[in-house]
């Protein structure tokens, strides 16, 4: 037995004991304490790529959903506007395209008598003799119908630029005539609103035949207007079916009218100035009363008269509006929500009210041209180096003969001849370009280009000759009838047109290419034109030598963002007259020329300008020529330009549509391909469309060609290309000996840096010159061969010419039965 108790031994735990871990309670939170941590906020949850991917094309369709939806309601409440109670009178303007169609009886039936309509002879549109007001109280719109003089071109074109829809008349079995075709082309080109075509006589003639008649109008209208309708307009039925189809017909978004606000003259009024504070000036007040059309009109913008030029608006009234559509109420104008207007029906004696008069010191001005300062040239003080040259070139001693008697003082104002010299050739910029167009005329080959025209032209051999004048005396009555057929041919026109016509033809055989002068030094012939290494690659400095006339325009920094500026704010103006108010604007300093206009029958049509668009600046435009010009145009000639609403003439300069920094100038409008012509010009943002006529000295005035507005861009870079050219006169490996190309040693080695190139596609440079006589040695990257010829290509920058003139004449009135009257070279196709 063991007395006593022993102590145990505790376990000790070995190396593959196993350890768990411990509970972290320390960091735990429960949810209320989360809750009141985030408040609320909920935590954003990472998206992975491919989930950003397909949120960002949802997000993208949604967008283009809403844009599209957003924009098919603004065309729906444009279109329910126009007309309606709220917006202005639909416009309808009925155009004649052949001589033979009664357009009277068109507008007799537009009335709409027989079916309710009330047409209201004194809301007729001022200085259009045939024009009315239409109420249809059916449809609940409201219609302004006038009859478009096609006779007057630049009229007809001023009522298109304004009307919402254009009906054109047919004429049952041939659709339209030359001249009627002809107006076509400059309507389509200037830009086109929405139309309906109409034909009469259907219903005269035999119920087997109209059928027919039908088919071929149908046939021939699908050339100018393909899938249009064809309505025929023989009774008052038919005329309610084209008014109800002209007020519901999906309307042509012009952008030069859409984006500026616009009035079509229905009332027209003239106060002279008065004379109180000194001589009359010979100008008035003009009070022009219609309905506002595009965008609000503001009255501290300018206004263009069509023709006419820029004015200031003093103010702008709220009559009562002549044309309600429920007439049996009689509501004044009342202010609404905004200080705006409710154009209803008023009483006859209540008094206008005046809606907002111009700020002096918000309105714009009407300065065109920007102010020189002779001053502001070079104004930096010389430097130390620049002093002492002068002071060396002072002390030289300029000897030269001086009468006797004459002392130091009176001699010092003796001038060289040969800063004559140099001031002439300054001078002589102009005229340098007509003599290189004279000589290229006169080319080298001009014996062979003249024998080429007149076979061209049908000249035939002596035999033929004399065969002919055998035949002209044996008939004497064909003889009268070639006098009776000189009688009427101008030889002077006719000089002038085959000098215009060799020119023409010699640039094509020979582009380019100049005579060099024997009586003249090359160098100081070309002394103005340089040579480039490369015409897309080498510089030009656009700020370099510019002329006068340059110092007189306006210039953007950016002209694109300034443009989109510009057009953003005027779609988001809220403030002014609205579209749809019948208002009466008071226009400043107005010459009474144009109330003779409106006198003699002619549209009143006034546009508010948008800001900087009465300022000069250099205008581009690409153009197109139309294929019924067959003449040539020649760069610099005086053309009759219709940009938009301006109308006006100038001499233009073209040049080749490029994307590169400089481009090639033009001296004549092709008619392969697009060509820019510059101008010096009123600013105007585009787009707008562009025609080009000629003016003829009988008054007719040819379509030449058709375009867009392009940019404003003073900084175009417009080079004139020449090329002199030699003959190889001995061969040898890569060297040759060139002639004719200069006539003495010293141009030789002016002209030495210039690179040379050959027809055949060999390039070089020259070497040295042999001998005094203008030959020269060169050196090509290969061999030449002996019909090649060697060129040089030299180049200097040209300007547009300041010959804009706002005034137009009017063209010659064509007259009804007179075929002379259209285009003789106008072709139908």
């Amino acid at each position: 037995m063991v007395s006593g108790s022993e102590p145990q031994q505790g376990h000790r735990a070995g190396a593959y004991k196993q350890k768990n871990k411990g509970h972290k309670h320390g960091k735990h939170r429960t949810k209320g304490e989360i809750e009141r941590e985030t408040k609320g906020r909920v935590s954003v949850t990472a998206l992975t790529k491919k989930q950003r991917k397909e949120a960002r094309k949802t997000d993208k369709r949604h967008k283009a959903n809403q844009l599209r939806r957003n924009k098919k309601d603004q065309v729906l409440t444009e279109k329910r506007h126009l007309g309606s109670r709220d917006g202005p009178p639909h416009t309808v303007a009925v155009v004649a395209l052949h001589a033979d169609v009664d357009t009277e009886a068109v507008m007799r039936l537009l009335r709409c008598e027989g079916s309710g309509g009330l047409a209201r002879d004194d809301q007729s549109v001022c200085g259009v003799s045939d024009s009315f007001g239409l109420v249809m109280p059916r449809f609940k719109q409201r219609f302004t119908f006038l009859r478009a003089d096609t006779a007057d071109l630049h009229s007809l074109l001023d009522v298109v630029k304004i009307a919402d829809s254009l009906v054109f008349v047919l004429e049952s079995t041939e659709g339209w005539d030359t001249y009627g075709d002809y107006c076509l082309s400059c309507l389509f080109a200037q830009g086109l609103p929405a139309y309906a075509l109409v034909c009469q006589g259907v219903s005269d003639l035999p119920v087997k035949k109209r059928l027919d008649s039908r088919r071929t109008l149908a046939k021939i209208s699908e050339v100018r207007f393909p899938g249009a309708r064809l309505f025929p307009l023989d009774s008052d039925q038919e005329a309610t079916l084209l008014v109800r189809h002209l007020g519901t017909q999906k309307q042509r978004r012009l952008g030069f009218r859409s984006r500026r606000p616009h009035l079509l003259a229905q009332r027209v009024s003239y106060t002279p100035n008065s004379s109180d504070n000194g001589p009359s000036t010979g100008l008035g007040t003009l009070r022009v009363s219609g309905y506002v059309r595009g965008c609000p009109l503001q009255v501290d913008r300018l206004v263009h008269i069509a023709g006419f030029g820029d004015f200031q608006l003093s103010q702008i009234d709220a009559p009562v509006d002549p044309l309600p559509i429920n007439s049996t109420t009689s509501r004044s104008a009342k202010p609404g929500k905004e200080g705006d207007v409710d154009m209803q029906d008023g009483g006859i004696n209540e008094e206008v009210r005046v809606l907002m008069k111009a700020d002096p010191a918000c309105v714009e001005s009407l300065q065109a041209e920007a102010e020189i300062d002779p001053m502001d040239g070079e104004q930096t003080w010389p430097t130390e180096t620049e002093l002492l040259e002068a002071e060396e070139a002072r002390k030289i001693k300029r000897v030269m003969k001086v009468p006797k008697g004459m002392s130091e003082y009176q001699a010092t104002w003796i001038v060289d001849e040969n800063d004559d010299d140099v001031k002439e050739e300054e001078e002589s910029t102009d005229e340098d370009d007509d003599d290189e167009d004279v000589m290229m005329a006169e080319s080298i080959d001009g014996e062979d280009l003249d024998s080429q025209l007149d076979t061209a032209s049908g000249c035939g051999s002596e035999e033929e000759e004399e065969e002919e004048e055998e035949e002209l005396q044996s008939t004497s009555d064909k003889g009268g009838a070639d006098q009776r057929y000189d009688e009427h041919i101008d030889e002077e026109e006719e000089g002038e047109g085959l000098k215009l016509y060799r020119e023409a033809r010699a640039n094509v055989m020979f582009p380019d290419e100049v005579d060099t002068p024997l009586d003249r030094s090359a160098k100081t012939r070309f002394q103005r034109y340089r040579g480039l290494k490369s015409f897309r690659s080498s510089p030009w400095d656009p700020m370099e030598n510019l002329p006068a006339d340059y110092s007189r325009i306006f210039q953007f920094q950016s002209f694109e963002r300034t443009r989109r500026r510009i057009l953003a704010e005027t779609a988001q103006e809220d403030e002014g007259a609205m579209v749809g108010w019948y208002v009466t604007i008071h226009v400043l300093d107005v010459p009474p020329a144009v109330m003779e206009s409106v006198k003699a029958g002619r549209p009143l049509v006034l546009v508010s300008l948008l800001p900087h668009e009465q300022k000069m600046s250099v205008m581009h435009m690409l153009v197109r020529r139309h294929p019924s010009n067959t003449e040539p145009v020649k760069s610099k000639e005086e053309l009759v330009f219709q940009c938009g609403f301006r109308r006006f003439r100038a001499c233009p300069i073209f040049s080749q549509h490029t994307s590169a920094d400089k481009h090639k100038l033009e001296r004549f409008l092709r008619h392969d391909a697009p060509t820019v012509v510059s101008v010096f010009a009123p600013i105007t943002f585009p787009t707008a469309g562009v025609l080009l006529f000629k003016q003829r000295e009988n008054g007719m005035q040819d379509l030449v060609g058709t375009g867009t507005l392009l940019s404003c861009d003073p900084q175009r870079v417009v080079l004139k290309r020449i090329v002199l050219s030699g003959h190889p006169f001995k061969i040898n490996r890569r060297s040759a000996v060139v002639r004719y190309m200069f006539f003495n040693r010293d141009d030789i080695l002016w002209f030495k840096p210039v690179e040379l190139r050959t027809k055949w596609g060999r390039r070089g440079h020259i070497k040295e010159a042999l001998g005094t006589h203008g030959h020269m040695k060169c050196v090509f990257d290969n061999q030449l061969k002996s019909q090649d010829t060697v060129m040089m290509n030299l180049y200097k920058r040209v300007y547009p010419r300041w010959t804009y003139d706002p005034y137009v004449p009017r063209p010659l009135t064509w007259v009804k039965g007179e075929e002379t009257q259209v285009p003789d070279d106008f072709d139908m196709e």
